[in-house]
């Protein structure tokens, strides 16, 4: 099942040339187990990996990549006109949304055309357009690495933030998703009030209509991977304290802004990114993209120095600028 010394230049969406010490693809949690039992006994490091959308290779791995192909689905329904889909963690992530939309289950379509998978949804928490992972999230199922036990943890237990998790933090590289567990309305619901959503979904929205809408806005800010690499929104967007942003108005007026509770206020780092004038920038084969500042990507011939090292700069330009700690929501692979 282990494949040694595998290019994976096209096994991730920044399509930086790179290798692997192993590669293994696993259709089961048995077969999981079994791969996670001979990694151990080989001394081999490892990590599971998705689509390889919010990665980035800084130099060879020097391990073995364990990628999901799990892609069972469960149904389960409620007595409040919900129900409980479970999906197994290699799911594509937009091929499960495009799924519950056709069934007319509610609650993921705000997530439509985020690249990667089930599994790395509740790693990762995604997000868009006020909408989370979490918010429909009931439960995830895990494999643990040291035990080899499967467990299942409420998605209450999870500690979830903004782009965040245990799994990214205190639990790091303890557990394996196996399959998530989403609670979904039966029940027209929409969330249509971020950004100018609502404005291009229009009066009467229905499932395939904000789907629609949020590929057709998304499509217009964001690279296809296939035509240039990249791992989709660089940074995460900073909070900060409401008294610092006021100061910040003092001088830039039109600085946009979220509420996150009384003294904290989200910035748009694409916002500070493009007020700093980085759109089509490059440094060596790394741009940022022209369409959206958020965005770094490979024009062909990019290293991951060259990433790197524009990444640094850009963040130190906002600090310097903004007095502002902007952080990569990418994971730098050592």
């Amino acid at each position: 099942m282990i494949q040694e010394n595998i290019d994976i230049t096209h096994r991730h969406t920044f399509g930086i040339a790179t290798e692997a010490k192993a590669w293994a693809d696993y259709n089961s949690v048995d077969e999981l187990r079994q791969l996670l039992q001979e990694a151990k006994e080989r001394d081999l490091t490892f990590m599971p990996i998705g689509e390889g959308s919010n990665l980035l290779f800084v130099r060879r791995y020097d391990g073995l990549l364990l990628h999901s192909t799990i892609k069972t689905l469960n149904v389960t329904p409620t007595d409040n006109n919900e129900i409980l889909v479970q999906a197994g963690s290699g799911w594509i992530w937009d091929d499960f949304v495009a799924h519950c939309v056709s069934q007319g289950w509610y609650g993921v379509e705000n997530l439509s055309y985020i690249p990667g998978t089930v599994g790395a949804s509740a790693v990762q928490n995604v997000g868009a357009y006020g909408v989370e992972a979490c918010d429909v999230i009931d439960s995830i199922s895990l494999l643990a690495t040291d035990t080899l036990k499967e467990c299942t943890i409420k998605a209450s237990e999870c500690n979830y933030g903004y782009r965040t998790s245990l799994f990214k933090t205190d639990w790091k590289g303890m557990y394996i998703v196996t399959a998530v567990t989403f609670r979904l309305s039966l029940n027209p619901r929409y969330t249509l009030d971020y950004g100018n959503l609502r404005s291009v979904v229009g009066d009467t929205p229905t499932l395939s209509s904000v789907r629609e809408a949020v590929i057709k806005i998304r499509q217009q800010k964001l690279p296809e991977p296939n035509e240039l690499g990249s791992a989709g929104s660089f940074f995460v967007n900073p909070v900060i304290a409401r008294e610092h942003y006021n100061k910040l108005l003092e001088k830039y007026p039109n600085m946009p802004h979220y509420d996150v509770d009384t003294d904290r206020v989200k910035i748009p780092a694409a916002w500070l990114i493009d007020h700093l004038e980085w759109k089509g920038k490059s440094l060596g084969g790394a741009m940022v993209y022209p369409q959206q500042p958020l965005v770094i990507v490979n024009t062909g011939n990019a290293r991951a120095g060259h990433v790197v090292q524009l990444a640094q700069d850009i963040a130190f330009s906002v600090f310097e600028n903004f007095g502002i700690i902007i952080t990569p929501e990418v994971n730098y692979i050592h």
